[in-house]
């Protein structure tokens, strides 16, 4: 139990994979500026992400091992994460049509987001149990869900900030990004110390 709240509090906050391994970059900074579109990609992120490690680690162990086919574990796990993300955005469209405008381009991303096929190969790479997969691919989610929320509070506000004509955009929204990344840093000793 002690191993699996060590792999939970990591993942979100310690080895986050947006801003300790810079996975999904894109969609952190494409869909952080409003709140309420980030917190609609989080949930989408961290469904796509859980599922999709619980079914890529049964597929590896299952199928590929016994097999001997690891040349195969990239493509299938790409087909794994595209037709979980047909699903939610299948989904989204159904019952939330003002959040599937609000994402817009970025949710059929999600399909190409490096941070949900990395939590697969991280699953593999750290040989997880399938139960520790389950929880990293939902503390991963809620890791990507957390600073992409945190992201978009910060960008929300500031709009309201006296900000350089020169830092305005892209320039002041990748310094909010590194000073996020230098505070998740912090973390670091939480479980060492």
């Amino acid at each position: 139990m002690k191993e699996l709240l060590v792999i939970f509090i990591s993942t979100i906050l310690i080895n986050n994979l947006v801003l300790a391994y810079f996975l999904g970059i894109c969609p952190f900074l494409g869909v952080s500026g409003k709140l309420a579109s980030s917190f609609g990609m989080g949930m989408a992120v961290t469904f796509v992400m859980t599922l999709s490690t619980t079914i890529c680690w049964l597929i590896y162990n299952l199928l590929l091992v016994p097999f001997n086919l690891y040349f195969l574990q990239y493509v299938v796990f790409i087909l794994v994460i595209a037709s979980l993300v047909q699903m939610v955005e299948m989904f989204v469209r159904k019952f939330s049509p003002m959040l599937y405008n609000a994402l817009g381009i970025y949710l059929p991303l999600i399909t190409t987001n490096c941070a949900i096929l990395g939590a697969a190969l991280f699953m593999v790479s750290r040989n997880y149990g399938f139960i520790e997969s389950v929880v990293f691919g939902f503390s991963g989610g809620l890791g990507f869900s957390l600073v992409l929320l945190i992201m978009a509070g910060i960008r929300e506000d500031l709009k309201f900030c006296d900000v350089p004509r020169v830092f305005r955009g892209a320039p002041i929204t990748l310094i909010t990004a590194g000073l996020l990344a230098m505070v998740f840093l912090a973390f670091t000793g939480l479980l060492n110390g």
